[in-house]
């Protein structure tokens, strides 16, 4: 019987291959890729008419906060994991700066993302929106709730907003003929639930401590003051993506500053 072959070492560069790749790096990629592709998918969609454009925005603007919020997890325990996570909205802030100031034109973008479907909007809702994801990373991350509840309000509570109140929200407020009671209804309901949602989910894998029967009465109050906000008549002057996420920052660090971490 032939003696056994000598495995041979490995190749320098095989061996640079398989140390390039950190855990942090691989989740920055895989939650980079994940975010690249929401976007294009709901652009395909746009451009083929499938989706309306009114809708694709806020089906977006919602996924893209629950996704990449449920997507921290994935990241490590060290003390830069952060900084790797916020290499997500940064990238897309960039790429929202080179086509908004018109150095590429990426039309199906435009169209999937924006009110009117103008390359120039791409520097107002959409920008506020990744610059703030880039803030709630950096400055409170995983183990905070003010951070987890902020996101969630404007994600799904402002983005469900928009989403029922232009099927169903004939009725206006009274003081907003461009906001709807229906509309504000939903806002809080679904900002209330996805920051439940999401605080039990950070809560089951150990990065925070929530006491139930405070946060419940806790987050209501949190989610009607976001609401408040939402329904003032103020979106020509600031937008709901700053509005809102620091209405929310403000109220939660008031009442769960104490429990973050």
């Amino acid at each position: 019987m032939a003696a056994a072959r000598p495995a041979l070492p490995s190749s320098p560069t095989s061996l640079l291959l398989a140390r390039s790749i950190s855990a942090p790096d691989l989740a920055t990629l895989l939650v980079t890729a994940g975010a690249y592709s929401l976007v294009r998918a709901f652009d395909a969609l746009t451009e083929r008419r499938l989706v309306q454009q009114s809708l694709s925005r806020k089906v977006v603007h919602v996924l893209s906060g629950v996704f990449f919020m449920a997507s921290w997890p994935l990241f490590s325990n060290s003390t830069g994991a952060r900084f790797f996570a916020a290499v997500v909205p940064f990238l897309n802030c960039a790429r929202l700066l080179t086509y908004g100031l018109g150095f590429y034109s990426d039309e199906a973008l435009v169209k999937s993302v924006t009110r009117e479907g103008k390359r120039e909007e791409l520097l107002r809702g959409p920008l506020y929106y990744v610059i703030v994801l880039l803030i709630i990373v950096l400055v409170f991350w995983r183990d905070s709730p003010i951070g987890i509840i902020s996101l969630s309000m404007m994600s799904g509570g402002d983005g469900f907003a928009d989403i029922v109140g232009r099927r169903f929200g004939s009725l206006k407020l009274p003081f907003n003929d461009k906001k709807s009671w229906v509309g504000s209804a939903a806002m809080f309901i679904s900002g209330f639930l996805l920051s439940a949602l999401m605080l039990s989910y950070f809560s089951w894998l150990g990065y925070i401590q929530v006491s139930w029967d405070q946060a419940i009465g806790k987050l209501v109050l949190v989610a009607l003051a976001a609401t408040a906000v939402e329904c003032i008549p103020v979106t020509d002057v600031v937008d709901d993506n700053i509005s809102v996420p620091l209405a929310t920052m403000l109220v939660a660090f008031l009442l769960f500053g104490n429990t973050a971490h």
